[in-house]
């Protein structure tokens, strides 16, 4: 990559007005995040669920999956909407549909905190509430440190040390100029959030998604008028402009970019049929888990009611996917029809994910170089801020104050909390440090315990016999399979693709993970009749609850079951087909493929009018004011 300075003066204006704004905010929300714990986590729980779907937006327009997204774009084309199902991005679609209500119902503080009201606290429920906890922190570390790697990284390219080393007192090897940069720009996200909480957050972030939006629709209008259908035609392969598929993937780029070939092997999408079975398999159980203990999580939390937090989360794909594939698409076809004109050798190696940086050097105009990065920069900050707020709340509510000091006021939680988030990004920062040294065991950290989620965490939804034990076994179960099953698996099948191997190795992990958690559970006595009955009667799910129920039944002939479970499968398969109409317009936008736009617009237009009448149409209503600040007496006496 180059390495002499490639921002003018306006385009670092345009970056440091953007960092300055972010800590004025924080600095103005300060008082009114310091309230109470409930302000400082949640806002108060009074933001509108529009701007708390803008902030998870922002959150999810994170640098390293946007660089992601556009290597696939170049690679797959059309194609490429389907791979990021292995997050899988419709998880969204579930929360929408019924999952951010059940959780929202349950007005916890934390996911750590929900826990306890599905499994009491006995042993079980002790042991299920600091599994979680471990999950949350542990986690979050992980992103943290390899998120403050990543921008330093990013941002090196744009700003070479060389520009700016003649203006730092001290010497730092160029091996730990990343780290440098990285610190600058942890530091201000973290002092914004430790100020002002969750409400500095979801400012900030709708003031980052403004520039997102605004630099997205820049690259695109500059990639349409710089690259016709024709000239796209010409340096793509047959079927790259085709979302459909067969049983394998058949794009030859032979002909074109011959390094391309190697690149789809090395993925190990050939067999693209399998792999999207596989996908949907694990997509859908993990999307049936429910939110992980992170920000997604937190901003339900922190909505004014069920209803809103079902708003909120349809609301992300809406804004989300449309804005952010403009930018994709955009940088994309340019970096295709103009390949030649990129400096993709990174390390004496071609690597196709400098495909976003060098395409913004090469194709940005001056002033708009600035307003990317500024929005690229804010994507970042935004999820990091995001994860720095969540961690704290975690240690400060459910360690602090539930076992070490339950009498602590408002003020000294707070301050606790000012503590956590500066050791939480500390420790962060010195693995990061260290990273090339312990990347192979965080990985498996971190992959461990997104493994050792799923199981536990869909029964506590929908199987009324599940217990504490049940759920602490099955996840530490599922935690040591997933550190054990992939490198086994990859020893037997030494020519998989890495990045494919959990796909593989998740039916097995399943089976593991799912025979311990029920054996547990049926092995130990079942919770508390009452801790079953009032969560049952607070959350009303549907699914394998039989004996609950009718117990709630015969205390109440009046309560309303949830009747709902076709509804919410009709609703979800209808928003997974949406969203990714959603994802594939602005592809067929940018690209000029105006027939597939009609059409792909056609269908959305056609299920949006029914997902008004089938989800929209039935949320619960919002009582009336009285009733709201009645409930927000109770909190506040609560807390």
């Amino acid at each position: 990559m180059q390495s002499t300075m490639q921002l003018q003066g306006i385009d670092l204006a345009i970056i440091a007005a953007y960092l300055l704004a972010t800590v004025v905010i924080g600095l103005y929300l300060k008082k009114r995040a310091s309230q109470n714990l409930r302000s400082y986590f949640q806002g108060g729980r009074q933001l509108p669920w529009y701007m708390l779907g803008l902030s998870n937006a922002s959150g999810m327009f994170d640098i390293s999956g946007t660089m992601w997204l556009v290597t696939l774009c170049f690679i797959y084309g059309l194609k490429s909407i389907w791979i990021p199902w292995l997050w899988p991005v419709f998880n969204q679609i579930f929360l929408a549909a019924f999952l951010s209500m059940w959780l929202r119902r349950s007005n916890v503080l934390t996911g750590a905190e929900w826990i306890q009201t599905r499994f009491g606290n006995d042993l079980g429920g002790r042991l299920s509430h600091m599994v979680v906890v471990l999950f949350a922190l542990i986690s979050a570390l992980g992103f943290l440190a390899y998120g403050f790697v990543g921008i330093g990284k990013f941002m090196e390219i744009f700003i070479p040390w060389e520009a700016v080393a003649p203006y730092v007192p001290f010497h730092v090897s160029e091996a730990y100029v990343p780290h440098l940069y990285g610190i600058f720009f942890t530091s201000i996200a973290t002092l914004y959030v430790m100020l002002g909480g969750m409400l500095s957050i979801v400012w900030a972030d709708v003031m980052q998604f403004t520039i997102m939006t605004v630099s997205a629709v820049i690259i695109a209008v500059i990639a349409m008028a710089n690259v016709s259908p024709e000239a796209l035609q010409a340096a793509t392969p047959a079927g790259w402009s085709d979302p459909f598929f067969a049983w394998q993937l058949d794009l030859d780029w032979s002909a074109l970019i011959h390094e391309v070939n190697d690149k789809i092997v090395s993925d190990g999408y050939s067999l693209f049929s399998i792999f999207f079975m596989m996908m949907l398999f694990k997509g859908v159980l993990v999307s049936l888990a429910g939110p992980a203990p992170n920000y997604d999580m937190q901003k339900i939390l922190a909505t004014r009611s069920p209803r809103e937090a079902a708003l909120m989360s349809g609301f992300v794909s809406i804004v989300l996917m449309p804005i952010r594939y403009l930018m994709i698409a955009g940088f994309a076809v340019l970096a295709i029809v103009y390949y030649q004109e990129l400096d993709l050798v990174s390390g004496g190696r071609l690597d196709f994910e400098n495909i976003l940086p060098s395409a913004i050097l090469q194709f940005a105009p001056v002033g708009i170089i600035g307003l990317i990065l500024a929005g690229l920069l804010a994507a970042f900050m935004s999820t990091f801020a995001s994860t720095v707020n969540a961690a704290p709340a975690y240690l400060v509510n459910d360690i602090y104050k539930r076992y070490i000091n339950p009498q602590a006021d408002n003020k000294k939680l707070v301050r606790w909390s000012y503590v956590v988030s500066v050791a939480v990004v500390l420790i962060s920062t010195a693995i990061g440090l260290l990273i090339e040294s312990i990347n192979s065991i965080l990985q498996w950290l971190v992959s461990g315990l997104w493994g050792g989620y799923v199981v536990s965490n869909v029964l506590k939804w929908y199987w009324w016999r599940l217990n504490g034990m049940g759920f602490f076994w099955g996840m530490l179960a599922g935690i040591v399979g997933a550190l054990f099953f992939p490198p086994l698996f990859k020893s037997i099948y030494p020519n998989i693709a890495g990045d494919i191997v959990p796909l593989f190795v998740f039916p097995f992990l399943l089976l593991f993970s799912g025979t311990v958690c029920v054996l547990a559970s049926l092995l130990s006595k079942a919770e508390d009749e009452q801790v079953l009955l009032e969560f049952y009667r607070t959350v009303r799910p549907w699914g394998f609850w039989g004996p609950v129920r009718a117990r709630a039944l015969a205390e109440d002939q009046n309560f309303a079951v949830n009747k709902d479970f076709k509804r919410d499968m009709f609703n979800v398969t209808l928003g997974i087909v949406a969203q990714t109409c959603l994802v594939a317009m602005p592809i067929f936008l940018v690209t000029g493929d105006y027939d597939s736009l009609i059409v792909a617009t056609a269908v959305f237009l056609v299920l949006a009018s029914t997902l008004k009448r089938s989800w929209y149409d039935h949320l619960p209503k919002d009582r009336n004011k009285k009733s709201a600040l009645d409930d927000k007496r109770l909190e506040m006496q609560q807390i």
